[in-house]
């Protein structure tokens, strides 16, 4: 069911302005609304038939997570990737993400592999028939488990709310000739590290794996300048 359905369905009023939130971010993250996009308060009511007072409050986190411009009485519009934004989420997740797999690797669970290893299969069902936005969610999915596995799952959510414009800028760039296949040699690395209890390849091959997303920036302006801010 996509995010639009979603909100068609939502209508009776059981959803509040998390669940916009959280709709409109996703639709924000994987492009579908793209940088430089109104959205009106009045549609938004429409569409998930709310009052004003839910979907302000939904627009005010997208505003702090630097994801839309909101202008009073006039529109709110979706932000523009920012760079130095993007580099703060990227040394955040990294930084945090090498510590989880390092945890991992000091005592393999079998189990815990076999998820991560079940989930790159997944990945890579989703490329052969290029379903992108299956693609991103199972890759959430491979990287939420590494947390939840090393006991720290709440912190994905705190390492994701820093996370929108980078994540957006990997999904610019997702569909780059060999990019998914990179992504799934790279998770495959990191699982092969854990499972041989190496610490050290685990915080390697993490390490390269989230380095990637700026390395590419040049091209993805000259392929999409209207999304990046000046």
């Amino acid at each position: 069911m996509d995010a639009m359905t979603t909100g068609r369905r939502a209508g009776s009023g059981r959803i509040g302005a998390v669940q916009v939130f959280d709709i409109l971010r996703e639709e924000i993250i994987s492009l579908r609304l793209a940088p430089g996009s109104t959205l009106s308060r009045l549609e938004l009511q429409d569409r998930f038939g709310l009052s004003s007072t839910p979907i302000r409050d939904a627009l005010m986190r997208l505003e702090e997570e630097g994801l839309v411009h909101v202008f009073p009485q006039h529109a709110t519009v979706v932000s523009p990737i920012d760079l130095e934004h993007a580099r703060r989420g990227q040394f955040l997740r990294r930084s945090v993400e090498t510590e989880v797999v390092q945890t991992l690797a000091q005592r393999p669970d079998a189990a815990a592999v076999d998820r991560l290893r079940g989930l790159i299969r997944q990945q890579r069902a989703f490329a052969d028939v290029g379903e992108y936005e299956e693609f991103t969610r199972t890759d959430r999915e491979f990287h939420r488990s590494m947390y939840e596995a090393a006991g720290v799952g709440d912190l994905w959510h705190l390492v994701q709310r820093q996370g929108g414009h980078i994540d957006r800028l990997r999904r610019l760039h997702l569909p780059v000739a060999g990019k998914t296949v990179e992504i799934l040699s790279e998770h495959s690395a990191i699982v092969d590290a854990i499972e041989a209890g190496d610490p050290a390849a685990a915080a390697r091959e993490l390490r390269a794996h989230l380095s990637r997303s700026l390395e590419f920036i040049g091209r993805l302006r000259e392929t999409h300048p209207e999304y990046f801010g000046g």
